[in-house]
């Protein structure tokens, strides 16, 4: 049996994974920060690991929650957004919650969960988005959130040379309808879901360490 590990998996895309990898027959490991976000991956049939991905304590402990796993897939979902503009300079409290959780906490799981990745010669994909394109940036809004996902762009460009049975990417999910995307998005999570899942099931070597979209479409940095 396959096994995936969602990391982030409380509502929105996260769940959606959870839900679909159950659905096909998968094994899935997920994790929650908070009693209700566990309450409803396990719901679903899912093992869940409490989790927060923004506090360094919380997320060493990964390695030895998951001793002995072989991922075959493995998502690191977790992400906050902050919406002011580059007018407004982010005060301190706002910056380490966007960077801690955006950044800092794929920098931490990484170096756990990619040994367990190669071990099944798998997929580690992160998500991403468009909005940490430095090419394609035409706006000043969410400066935070920009710039915390171009750098998390480049936790997946540096890690996969340091791991290179395990195939990586930074995968943009499309602009969907969850928490963070709103209701005038126009993909729904099952559909983002679906798109990515297939996306990671067809990935090429030459696609290893890049930036896609949900399609498999090339993303310019």
């Amino acid at each position: 049996m396959s096994t995936a590990l969602i990391i982030g998996a409380s509502r929105g895309i996260g769940l959606e994974l959870v839900r679909q990898y159950m659905t096909d027959g998968w094994r899935v490991i997920a994790t929650a920060r908070d009693d209700a976000g566990r309450d409803r991956v396990q719901a679903l049939g899912a093992q869940c690991l409490r989790v927060d991905v923004a506090k360094p304590v919380s997320v060493t402990s990964l390695a030895w929650l998951l001793d002995g796993e072989k991922l075959d897939v493995a998502l690191f979902v977790a992400g906050v957004m902050d919406r002011a503009s580059a007018h407004t300079p982010p005060t301190q409290d706002t910056f380490d919650r966007v960077m801690h959780t955006n950044v800092m906490g794929a920098m931490m799981a990484i170096p756990q969960i990619a040994p367990m990745v190669e071990a099944a010669d798998g997929v580690l994909a992160c998500i991403s988005s468009v909005m940490g394109s430095l090419q394609g940036t035409r706006s000043s809004d969410a400066a935070l959130y920009r710039i915390s996902k171009a750098a998390l762009n480049m936790v997946v460009r540096t890690s996969q040379p340091a791991y290179p049975r395990a195939r990586l990417v930074a995968l943009h999910p499309g602009w969907v309808q969850t928490e963070m995307g709103g209701v005038s998005a126009p993909l729904t999570t099952k559909d983002s879901v679906t798109h990515i899942r297939r996306t990671l099931s067809q990935l090429t070597a030459a696609q290893c360490g890049q930036f896609l979209s949900h399609d498999g479409s090339t993303i310019p940095w």
